[in-house]
């Protein structure tokens, strides 16, 4: 048999998933632009040159409600939409490492591009090699995909923490060297002189230990997507209500105990990871059950419907908002770099969100996929694949 492989049909899009991913896209923005206009979450200093109250306000607002929430929020979606299309591929009868690799291939070339060409912070080239791993898991059972989730999200955690405690009075400061280099290289420079610094960050930043740690964080995530999307848990909300209310429930206390809790101790360094990895992760659950459930209520809709644009589009709006900040920030542009306080940053994310919105909701009345997310498939099914409704 040898049916034709296409897309997920249409009319089966779970349109809260939609919301979520929009949702997700507007979160990752609001950590994003913070660190794409300054580089002291990469080189340290942010308390030092960001003194007034109602910055460090919002910098505790972010690290709370946004920092390692939605690239783990993206994270689930991923491994949830990688296993609807496998089972895509399997009612056809194709051949589903090929068409996987294939996928995954793709998206490292597209993150090679975006980290290199226009933002280090790239997260599309992670998710393309540390997804080469869920070929490991495919035909696993889900008891053994929770067991490796939770696994791999408390041992290393609660190791690095352990390793980290000894030298917690050597931890923090902040490489004044390297913020004056990357000011004057991004605010200042030339392009050649933008592409070497984003090579420098990027290569500080992803180191090999780097790697070993960000999989044991998005690893569990794909993987706990996979099972989600196995078990039709976000499928038939109806039918598992009560299952989701009781998810709900766990991960906000996670979400409240771990993520906020730890600033009534001071928000100690050493316990960055365990915010982070385990509190992340319980906040991006919260956020998925939250527009779930609520996506059920004809209100609730209304309010989430235009995050349901972006969604559909997410990784078109994900390259176009680097692309944005690319011009707005660098010296290419306007040369705003290290020039942009939080509450300035908020403005733009909301700004350029809305204009998002607005573009996605025009687009996909005329389009069935974003313009990368067609680039994607056609690459990956490699057949024509019509875009035009």
């Amino acid at each position: 048999m040898n049916q034709q492989v296409s897309p997920l049909a249409e009319k089966k899009r779970l349109t809260w998933i939609d919301a979520a991913r929009g949702f997700a896209i507007f979160g990752i923005f609001m950590v994003n632009v913070p660190a794409f206009n300054a580089p002291y979450f990469l080189y340290g200093g942010e308390d030092t040159f960001w003194t007034s109250g109602i910055d460090q306000s919002i910098q505790v607002m972010i690290d709370i409600f946004f920092q390692a929430s939605f690239y783990t929020l993206f994270s689930f979606l991923f491994g949830f939409g990688i296993q609807i299309i496998v089972e895509n591929i399997v009612r056809r009868e194709q051949p589903v490492n090929k068409l996987i690799f294939r996928r995954l291939v793709i998206l490292i070339g597209f993150g090679l591009i975006h980290a290199f060409l226009i933002w280090h912070g790239d997260i599309l080239l992670t998710y393309g090699i540390i997804g080469m791993l869920l070929f490991l898991f495919f035909k696993r059972s889900d008891r053994t995909l929770i067991a490796w989730a939770i696994s791999l999200l408390t041992i290393p955690t609660l190791l690095y923490t352990l390793m980290l405690y000894p030298v917690r009075d050597l931890l923090g400061g902040y490489n004044l060297t390297a913020i004056e280099e990357a000011v004057k290289r991004y605010g200042s420079g030339s392009l050649a002189d933008i592409w070497a610094q984003n090579l420098q960050d990027w290569s500080y930043s992803n180191g090999v230990f780097t790697y070993f740690i960000l999989a044991c964080n998005l690893l569990p995530l794909f993987l706990l997507g996979m099972v989600t999307a196995r078990k039709k848990w976000l499928h038939d909300v109806e039918a598992h209500q009560s299952f989701l209310h009781k998810v709900w429930l766990v991960s906000f206390v996670l979400f409240v105990g771990i993520k906020a809790g730890l600033y009534i101790w001071g928000n100690p360094v050493w316990l960055s990871m365990i915010q982070d990895t385990i509190g992340g992760s319980a906040s991006a659950i919260f956020y998925l059950t939250t527009i779930t459930l609520a996506y059920q209520r004809a209100f609730w809709q209304k309010i989430l419907k235009p995050f349901t644009y972006v969604g559909r589009m997410s990784l078109s709006n994900y390259i176009f908002q680097s692309i944005v900040c690319f011009f707005l920030f660098y010296s290419t542009g306007f040369g705003l770099y290290g020039n942009i306080k939080p509450l300035g940053s908020i403005g733009i994310v909301c700004a350029v969100y809305l204009i998002q919105i607005l573009l996605s909701r025009t687009y996909v009345k005329r389009y069935r996929f974003g313009p990368i997310e067609w680039v994607w498939r056609r690459l990956m099914y490699m057949e024509k694949l019509q875009n035009k409704r």
